[in-house]
């Protein structure tokens, strides 16, 4: 049966409706990045760029680089934009658009985030590179969708038991990145990790201006946890609905967290314009 007009949205030039992109502007390979302004930072490194889109805060630019597409896309931040961004940029792969039917055949995507975080251990310098090898979501995204066969039930399980927030309406779910893609992006610079996505910037990690948190001992649960051998590590906003979403729509992606700040110890880097720029560059030679 066809999608409706109104669950499948095109523009009048045949573009998905937030996105503003046909299918053919966008590559299989694609980096995601928050603030629309890096999708530049990203795309000054490419041979040439075919692609130059944009609509609210979602900026896309796609081109080559040593023979390899590439497409970059600025996603603002939080969950519920990657809501958005996942589920039209899977239509414009496994969509017909004429017909408004999903294809037969599907097409898999590699998405590969390109962002910033804060870590929650001491031991975790400022300025260094971690890619996520799971991601522990504390926003609602994920519990709109049916997971429970592609999130890692078992670690999930094992922090819901251990923060017992159910009764703050908190219920942590988990996914875990795709282990061949970060397998490329792996080396001595990267340090993996599990990272935390928050619902907010403010009261959802801890922190306080003139509004107290209800959890005051957020960052001490979340540090004191350990699952196995594994440690929450960071904390962001975007990553947990970027591999659950990913799971479910049978993508691949990973995670990579430039460091910019130490909640523990209170540092945050001198410089963090060169941090992400070595972050991105470091991407890009890895996947081309």
């Amino acid at each position: 049966m066809p999608l409706a007009a109104s669950e499948l949205i095109l523009n009048k030039d045949g573009s998905i409706y937030h996105l503003n992109l046909l299918p053919e502007d966008i590559a299989d390979t694609i980096i995601t990045v928050g603030d629309p302004d890096r999708v530049n930072d990203v795309s000054k490194h490419f041979d040439t760029i075919e692609v130059k889109k944009g609509k609210r805060e979602f900026h896309t630019h796609t081109g080559v680089l040593k023979g390899k597409r590439i497409s970059v896309i600025s996603t603002g931040i939080g969950t519920d934009n990657i809501d958005i961004v996942f589920n039209e940029v899977d239509a414009l792969v496994n969509v017909d658009f004429n017909s408004r039917t999903e294809k037969a055949k599907k097409k898999t995507l590699n998405f590969i985030r390109i962002g910033t975080s804060g870590a929650i251990q001491p031991d975790i310098k400022v300025d260094s590179f971690l890619l996520s090898e799971t991601a522990i979501g504390l926003d609602g995204l994920m519990h709109f969708y049916d997971i429970t066969d592609k999130q890692n039930n078992v670690f999930a399980t094992s922090l819901i038991n251990y923060l017992d927030w159910q009764s703050k309406n908190i219920t942590p779910y988990a996914f875990d990145c795709d282990i061949e893609l970060a397998k490329t992006l792996n080396s001595n610079r990267i340090r993996f990790g599990a990272t935390v996505t928050n619902a907010g910037f403010y009261g959802p990690q801890g922190r306080s201006i003139r509004l107290s948190p209800k959890l005051a001992d957020f960052h001490q649960k979340l540090k004191t946890f350990k699952h196995q051998d594994t440690q929450i590590t960071n904390l962001e906003m975007e990553t947990a609905g970027i591999y659950g979403l990913a799971k479910l729509l049978g993508h691949r992606a990973i995670s990579l967290n430039a460091i910019l700040a130490n909640r523990a110890t209170g540092d945050f880097s001198t410089n963090p314009s060169k941090t992400i720029e070595e972050l991105i560059s470091y991407c890009l030679e890895k996947i081309s």
